[in-house]
């Protein structure tokens, strides 16, 4: 599913960006679709589980839910390793996300509400973080791109 969205998002909706930018762009857009979903279902995984420890059993639902983001961050690593092979940052962020949902959810099968409630406050900055950065590869084309990358650098320092 995510690797159809980017390649979508790749030769459809970034066709007319430069070569530089339709990867960035393309993995920008298929966080966002990743996100946003990724944040309802948690929450609905959260609120619906009457074992809310940190360290309970996880549901089935939960089960879905780390499976959807661990679909999500292997599309992305693969991304980072084919265009920035030396972005070790990213890679290693994404390589330890995939460590810990992979451990929760196939090896130790408990602790997907902790994660889940971290998925929720991860995916709301991440929408901020995806919105600036194509508002910033943007920004000397649109006037509007320029004003949301100047609202989210002002944003951030608050």
């Amino acid at each position: 599913m995510f690797l159809f969205l980017y390649l979508i998002a790749y030769f459809v909706v970034f066709r007319n960006w430069g070569p530089k930018l339709r990867p960035e762009a393309s993995s920008c857009l298929t966080s966002l679709a990743h996100g946003t979903p990724a944040v309802f279902l948690a929450l609905h995984a959260i609120y619906s589980d009457p074992n809310s420890g940190f360290a309970s059993v996880n549901t089935n639902y939960q089960n879905l839910v780390l499976d959807y983001s661990i679909a999500y961050f292997l599309m992305d690593l693969c991304h980072y390793l084919i265009f920035y092979p030396n972005d070790v940052l990213f890679i290693s962020h994404h390589l330890a996300t995939l460590f810990v949902f992979v451990t929760c959810r196939y090896v130790v099968f408990n602790g997907a509400y902790a994660i889940l409630v971290l998925l929720v406050l991860a995916e709301v900055t991440s929408f901020c973080q995806n919105t600036w950065t194509l508002a910033k590869a943007r920004k000397a084309d649109l006037a509007t791109a320029a004003q949301v990358c100047c609202y989210y650098c002002l944003w951030g320092l608050l």
